[in-house]
């Protein structure tokens, strides 16, 4: 049985399906794909994927894209229980909120800030940076009285998250201005499994694709 992941380290959704695959013990055939060098646009990789983009999983033929659907094909399919993504609606419910939160608030706002920075050559936008700041009051308020995004256990949503915020603070961005989310990512990093090899080695990679964008701008 093969498992293939097209997938770039610096990519915090990709490196939140690294998270979850080892999390629930599935052993995935690495395929590093370097869309600088448009490897996503080669027409054996569009028939996998038409929207051409990373994570892409080809799980002996049953292709999928879009991190968080992979994120709950692999528990629901491999995991040997539901705590990660639970079976009951009302708990399941709550990981997906904070999935889709990631989505399109918190990971969405933190692009929406640096991509154009990193990319396009523009300066930092204030206002763009007020939204990020905004989407991480939503995520403190979130956090208010419980351990983990989605509850008393990590589910996950915590792996979206802690590749999204993770990727923001590699960046200077001052994650201990709120405080439940500064106590979250601690947690996360010493309670997440092989966290150092799977998601912190990727930031650093984003990191240095950040810094070579933008040096001398």
């Amino acid at each position: 049985m093969t498992i293939d992941l097209y997938y770039l380290p610096a990519s915090s959704p990709c490196r939140s399906v690294l998270l979850t695959a080892n999390a629930v013990g599935v052993q995935l055939n690495l395929k590093f794909l370097d869309l600088f060098k448009g490897e996503h646009l080669t027409p054996e990789f569009l028939k996998l994927n038409l929207q051409h983009t990373v994570p892409t999983l080809n799980d002996n033929g049953f292709l999928l894209s879009e991190s968080r659907a992979i994120m709950c094909y692999l528990v629901e399919q491999y995991a040997k229980d539901d705590s990660l993504y639970p079976k009951d609606p009302k708990k399941r419910s709550l990981v997906n909120q904070k999935l889709y939160f990631d989505s399109s608030t918190l990971n969405q706002r933190s692009l929406d800030y640096y991509a154009p920075i990193m990319f396009g050559g523009a300066k930092p936008d204030p206002e763009k940076y007020s939204k990020l700041e905004e989407a991480y009051e939503f995520f403190n308020k979130y956090l208010e009285g419980q351990a983990w995004a989605a509850g008393d256990h990590l589910t996950i949503a915590d792996f979206a998250l802690v590749a999204t915020v993770s990727s923001s603070e590699i960046l200077g961005f001052d994650v201990t201005k709120y405080p439940n989310v500064s106590k979250w990512l601690a947690k996360a990093k010493k309670t997440i499994p092989k966290y150092e090899e799977l998601n912190h080695a990727g930031c650093l990679e984003y990191k240095k694709l950040y810094d070579s964008r933008t040096k001398g701008k």
